[in-house]
């Protein structure tokens, strides 16, 4: 197991190279993996697998988009395409990859099917971390292990087919059969992870739901939405503000911070750009780190979960979600962003 150091502070990492593809496939040799659910990470990771050479079949509901996905995406029914029941019936693995909302649904079909020696495979601690209000509470004798991709579905599968990989995080919740750390580094491995690092459920969970209001979704939503009404209320045209508050920050500037860090990015920048966002990112971190503190505090405290789970139970919450991203998707902010993508010169 490789280390790394951030300044005397250590974190064990396995890579590829270590935990070679040939190694995986044969410690999973004898195993039948189940991927329940083909929405987000469905897809990716059970095509990532089988390319790869494990034995593997889905569980999803039949008669539903999803199902049909799976059947164009080379599952076929009755052989390598069952039901949610049937498929965690004949798995040794089944890995729980429904939306939060669905895994709470789903539960009790699952339990029913979860013998003693299988293993429980989540990609996302949430059913595990807040099991008092999930009651997902898995059988003693099985495996719970963790590999949560690092990005989306879409992304992992991109990768993989690009001789890529997505760095994810694994996580051990319970070893009762005492194979769970060669089962999820095997399986994390398979999936197509560049690396894996290590964690816990919990950790898992309130990093990602902060991640995912904070600085990867919310925060950047609402930071364009904010730069782009300024500009716009200054006389700037919809092409100048969307350039200077979305396609240059993506398309230019991101894949040098991707590439060797933020400082790098500085570095490759003018002086006038240099002075001014090395003044003004003191101003926006002392703005930002409260709004931070109570997102986090309202994750670990469960109360995020707790609206989750309450939305994601009302009979008229996809046609209220979809509402909000018509709202979004046809703001002027948006309507800019997809006019300026069609100019750029691969798309010309």
């Amino acid at each position: 197991m490789a280390k790394l150091n951030f300044g005397g502070i250590e974190e064990n990492v396995i890579t590829r190279e270590e935990f070679p593809l040939t190694k995986a496939v044969e410690i999973l040799k004898d195993e039948t993996i189940a991927i329940i659910g083909y929405g987000v990470q469905g897809p990716g990771q059970s095509l990532n697998l089988k390319d790869n050479g494990f034995n593997v079949i889905v569980g999803q509901r039949k008669n539903s988009k999803s199902w049909d996905k799976a059947v164009n995406d080379g599952w076929v029914p009755g052989q390598t395409l069952f039901s949610i029941e049937e498929a965690a019936q004949k798995a040794t693995i089944i890995q729980y990859l429904l939306s939060d909302a669905g895994q709470i649904a789903q539960w009790e079909t699952i339990k029913k099917h979860l013998a003693p020696g299988k293993a429980l495979y989540f990609s996302h601690g949430f059913g595990i971390t807040y099991s008092d209000q999930t009651g997902i509470i898995p059988p003693e004798d099985v495996d719970v292990i963790l590999v949560a991709p690092k990005g989306s579905g879409t992304s992992l599968r991109r990768l993989f087919v690009a001789g890529k990989g997505l760095n994810s995080s694994y996580a051990i919740h319970q070893d009762a059969t005492g194979k769970a750390f060669d089962r999820v580094v095997a399986l994390g491995i398979g999936v197509g992870s560049g690396y894996l690092f290590e964690t816990d459920f919990k950790k898992e969970v309130f990093s990602d739901l902060t991640g995912e209001r904070g600085i990867l979704m919310g925060a950047l939503a609402g930071l364009f939405e904010a730069q782009y009404e300024v500009l716009r209320k200054n006389g700037h045209s919809p092409s100048e503000a969307f350039n200077e508050t979305v396609e240059e920050l993506t398309q230019s500037l991101m894949p040098l911070v991707a590439e060797n860090g933020m400082d790098w990015m500085y570095t490759n920048t003018s002086t006038t750009a240099q002075r001014g966002a090395l003044d003004w990112r003191h101003k926006f971190k002392a703005a930002s780190m409260p709004v931070f503190e109570e997102l986090y505090e309202r994750v670990s405290s469960g109360e995020e979960a707790k609206v989750v789970i309450a939305a994601n139970q009302q009979n008229d919450y996809r046609e209220k979600l979809e509402a909000e991203l018509k709202e979004l998707r046809e703001s002027e902010l948006w309507q800019a962003g997809q006019q300026v993508r069609k100019l750029r010169p691969e798309n010309s």
